[in-house]
């Protein structure tokens, strides 16, 4: 190797490693801080209201208004659902994402905003809680985890029509 090839190579190599250094330092932590407000990203576990999972939707209207918020946003689109692949992985507000929790990704919506999902074609209902970013599929308005999408009996089609109810609780992971 000549000089200039041994300089561009070792160039190079650094570049490469230091992305690459870069790219893992993104995932190592598992919790993260607003840079605006010093707020932990990430709801301490004791946060979190477990008694709305265990629920599923079995609240009315009203009873839901009283838990949950006002009711702001209702939106009708297109659901499809995520699993395996990504089960175990960071979610975008830094939480593993565990497919057999009543989770979803939206693109815009708070992490922590409760949504109440129906699937149209079967009138089936699903409490989430947003965690993540996506879908990432154009039409496509939310995607859900493998056990919200069972709840709605989403699994055989893996995409439908639904419409999204989101609630404005007072969300500690904005």
């Amino acid at each position: 190797m000549t000089t200039s090839r041994r300089i561009t190579f070792a160039f190079h190599s650094f570049i490469a490693f230091f992305l690459l250094a870069q790219l893992t330092g993104c995932q190592t932590s598992t919790s993260y801080t607003s840079i605006q407000t010093g707020v932990s990203a990430v709801p301490v576990p004791s946060e979190v209201n477990t008694s709305l999972h265990l629920k599923r939707d079995s609240l009315s209207a009203p009873d839901i208004e009283k838990e949950l918020g006002k009711l702001f946003m209702v939106t009708e689109g297109k659901a499809s659902y995520y699993a395996d692949r990504f089960h175990g992985r960071l979610t975008a507000n830094g939480e593993r994402f565990n497919m057999h929790d009543l989770t979803a990704a939206h693109k815009s919506l708070p992490f922590g905003s409760m949504v109440r999902v129906t699937n149209l074609s079967n009138g089936k209902k699903v409490l989430v809680r947003i965690n993540d970013r996506g879908p990432y599929i154009k039409g496509r308005i939310i995607d859900l985890s493998l056990e919200a999408a069972k709840e709605i009996d989403l699994l055989k089609k893996g995409v439908t029509n639904v419409r999204i109810e989101v609630y404005e609780g007072e969300s500690k992971t904005s």
